[in-house]
């Protein structure tokens, strides 16, 4: 039995679902045990949604078995919970969508940061409608130190002005095998909200060791540190340090009062469709912000958005974002066209992305030098010619006219 590829979907993992209404339960890797109770169940394949195997009989599902408050076992750190779920019934037309777009940290071709369009950059974003996120994976969080992250908060503030909004990352940087720093994590919430920012809280490899009960505990204790945070589920394809939650645990999370929100990005369109049928279920005001830059139009089902995409063209996105309010089939092809820069810039390696977004806004005139962290992956300078296409046709898409609405029947 090949294993299960959480990203490319392609291997194979099974759930159970009972198919009396009561919640899901992952059984693990390989072939699943017999159905508990002697229940009839529907076998479903992460990489098929509603195949059954066969000689099991099949009863249909009155509704999603969406419930947090059956007991889980959260101990289980492969469990990411399987549930059925109908995509069409989680589209929100014309609805308002909040975004938050992360910041790219510049350099200059000498590979010093350059401050002045770090500056220009957050005036930018924050001019376009979206909210700035500094110190994301996006600004190199990881391979910052704290001076240089305080900079980028003062920085960011003072071209903000005092009732801007500013989100940043809350990041721990340990390795393998460490304990949880909630000293440590102290500091970097502290120092946000010393310049008046909502944090998002990073996984470290402290804080993601052990099981899903574990994970959920210490961001408890984290948040009793602040007034608000935003969670975050990352998938290792980004950091080695990265995880996923249980739907158990996702409900978990939700559950904490002062979690406004949650970014997720797994990468995976199915997860992240069961984090908002369980929000709609059970705390509608909860933000499930996505982070999947390979699905960016998201958005449709009622995520809202915090993404390293955006920052190549906030303004874009801002626009984009008016015209699914407004109802304007202006949203789909220019959201194709910003998905195509989003896969192209995002294949793997997937850290490699943060210079392609260099790339593209120097291809744009907006920096100096499309130079790169010097410890963070590089794309070769034959990209440039193949983003410069794609920024083509963004501005294609930005600049076209309004659709005549058809005549009445």
């Amino acid at each position: 039995m090949p294993s299960w590829h959480p990203l490319t979907q392609t291997g194979l993992r099974f759930a159970v679902l009972a198919a009396l209404g009561r919640s899901s339960r992952l059984l693990g890797h390989g072939q699943p045990p017999p159905s508990p109770l002697g229940q009839r169940c529907l076998l479903v394949r992460e990489d098929q949604v509603g195949a059954v195997s066969p000689g099991v009989e099949v009863e249909p599902l009155a509704e999603p078995p969406l419930r947090v408050d059956t007991p889980v076992m959260l101990n289980d750190r492969s469990d990411v919970g399987e549930v059925p779920c109908d995509p069409a019934t989680l589209v929100r037309p014309r609805r308002r969508i909040r975004g938050m777009s992360a910041i790219l940290l510049p350099f200059t071709a000498g590979r010093r940061i350059d401050w002045d369009a770090f500056a220009a950059h957050v005036d930018r974003t924050a001019a376009a409608g979206i909210t700035p996120a500094v110190n994301m994976d996006t600004g190199y969080v990881q391979l910052i130190d704290d001076g240089t992250r305080r900079e980028a908060l003062r920085i960011a503030r003072d071209t903000l002005g005092p009732g801007g909004e500013l989100v940043a990352g809350a990041c721990v940087v340990d390795a393998t095998g460490a304990g949880f720093d909630e000293p440590a994590y102290g500091r970097q919430l502290d120092m946000i909200m010393s310049v008046g920012g909502l944090p998002v809280i990073f996984p470290s490899f402290g804080l993601t060791a052990g099981g899903d009960a574990d994970f959920v505990g210490r961001c408890r204790r984290l948040a009793s540190r602040v007034d608000r945070f935003i969670g975050f589920e990352l998938s290792t394809e980004f950091v080695p340090s990265g995880r996923v939650l249980s739907l158990a645990a996702y409900g978990e999370l939700m559950q904490i009062p002062n979690c406004i929100g949650a970014k997720h990005s797994s990468l995976s369109r199915r997860l992240e469709w069961q984090r908002l049928a369980l929000r709609d279920r059970v705390r509608p005001e909860f933000h499930v912000f996505t982070g999947n830059d390979l699905a960016i139009d998201m958005v449709r089902y009622g995520s809202d958005w915090l993404l390293g995409l955006s920052t190549a063209a906030p303004a874009a996105f801002a626009l984009r974002d008016r015209w699914w309010a407004e109802g304007d089939c202006r949203f789909d092809e220019l959201d194709d066209s910003l998905q195509a820069l989003g896969d192209f810039a995002f294949r793997r390696p997937v850290p490699a992305y943060k210079h392609s977004m260099a790339q593209a806004l120097h291809l744009q005139g907006l920096l100096a030098s499309d130079e790169p962290h010097p410890d963070s992956p590089r794309r070769p300078d034959s990209d440039r010619e193949i983003i410069a296409t794609i920024l083509d046709r963004i501005d294609m898409a930005v600049t076209a006219s309004p659709v005549a609405a058809p005549p009445p029947v």
